[in-house]
């Protein structure tokens, strides 16, 4: 990988980057203006001319015209549903009603549905995409910079429950991902960190050169920079579509994209799924107390840590849970938490540790003792 991003990318022509998974293959195009063109590229996949487009309350004020505008054009006959905006929205709740109203408008497996949102309304649209008749097609256009670089790629679905996040979903692929860059322009900063979260992962689970470019380059994805936020969302889609190309089901290898969300997740769900905490703002906590972890262990140079922590913290990424103003945390309701983690087997919590930048592995079981020390400095920190 280079330490510069070209500043000369020919615009025109979205950047391509294929999920390999057999006859369940995909694409993920990544360009500014892609909404406007979906047009062009969405028609030629579906079985039926008939999509509906899933969106949430937000999103559809911005983003939903233009995208009805285009299927239309290209005589495709387009129906939407809007659902509340928020992390409540992923619920057994928001799942019954949601298919209830796509049974109401007597959809056929010919139907394709759109999800046109953030992580939730990926999750959730994805999720009813794979009960509702026993599967029919969906695709995903992500609006968030979180959603383009991670929760819209790979199949996973899903929804929360009181036990716990994502804890009831299924694998299911999309038919395409189309990643309009020039919806980050409307996203609130606070959410466009939350996804800068998520490509600063990929460099710090193998792709230390990523994480790299990202010390010299990471203000210009951040302040909307084309050509390398571009450059930062090609390269998280490739990383993870290369894991989940080798590993769909999380058996072995894909679980290296849970760094910091074990940690993440337990903060995240401590505060109820809410806007108190976004997912990203965890995840960045979360990476930081699992190379704390393994600095402990003695598996990880503390200058990589410093440098984790430097360099979250530049950008302006939450990097202990202090941030977070007003709330008492307990290192031991954060241990309860993990313990319902989906990545728990034989009631021992797997971590995904450090030897180093770009050195992660899994699954680290750890000692609860030294996780309880480390989450206590974190929230005295």
């Amino acid at each position: 990988m280079t330490a510069a991003v070209s500043r000369s990318i020919d615009r025109s022509q979205p950047e391509k980057v294929r999920v390999e998974l057999g006859e369940r293959s995909y694409d993920i195009l990544i360009g500014r203006g892609l909404i406007a063109a979906a047009g062009t590229y969405i028609p030629p996949l579906l079985a039926k001319k008939h999509v509906i487009i899933i969106t949430d309350a937000n999103v559809a004020k911005l983003h939903l015209e233009a995208l009805e505008h285009a299927l239309t054009h290209a005589g495709v006959k387009v129906d939407s549903i809007i659902m509340p905006a928020g992390e409540a929205t992923k619920s057994f709740a928001e799942v019954e009603r949601l298919t209830g109203l796509l049974l109401d408008m007597k959809i056929e497996r010919g139907t394709t549905l759109i999800a046109l949102g953030g992580g939730v309304i990926g999750d959730l649209t994805g999720f009813v995409a794979a009960i509702t008749l026993r599967g029919i097609d969906f695709i995903q256009v992500p609006t968030t910079l979180l959603a383009q670089v991670d929760s819209s790629v790979g199949g996973k679905t899903g929804i929360n429950t009181p036990h716990g996040k994502n804890l009831v979903g299924a694998f299911y692929q999309p038919r395409l991902v189309l990643a309009d860059t020039a919806t980050l322009d409307t996203l609130p900063r606070r959410e466009l960190l939350a996804g800068y979260a998520e490509v600063a992962k990929y460099g710090l689970i193998d792709e230390p050169d990523l994480f790299t470019w990202l010390e010299a380059n990471g203000m210009d994805v951040v302040e909307g920079d084309e050509a390398a936020r571009r450059h930062a969302i090609a390269v998280s889609c490739r990383a993870k579509a290369r894991i989940v190309g080798a590993d769909e089901r999380e058996s072995g290898a894909r679980a290296l994209l849970n760094l910091g969300h074990t940690f993440g997740h337990a903060l995240e769900a401590e505060c109820g799924f809410s806007d108190e905490l976004l997912h990203g703002e965890g995840v960045a906590i979360g990476m930081m107390m699992a190379f704390d972890l393994s600095v402990t262990l003695g598996l990880c140079p503390a200058e990589d840590a410093a440098r984790v922590q430097r360099h979250l913290a530049s950008v302006g990424l939450p990097t202990a849970p202090g941030a977070v103003q007003g709330r008492f945390w307990s290192a031991e309701r954060l241990v309860e938490h993990m313990g319902r983690d989906k990545k728990v087997k034989d009631g021992r919590i797997g971590f995904v540790l450090a030897r180093g930048i770009g050195k992660s592995f899994h699954p680290a079981y750890v000692d609860l003792a030294q996780v309880t020390a480390v989450l206590e400095t974190a929230i005295a920190a």
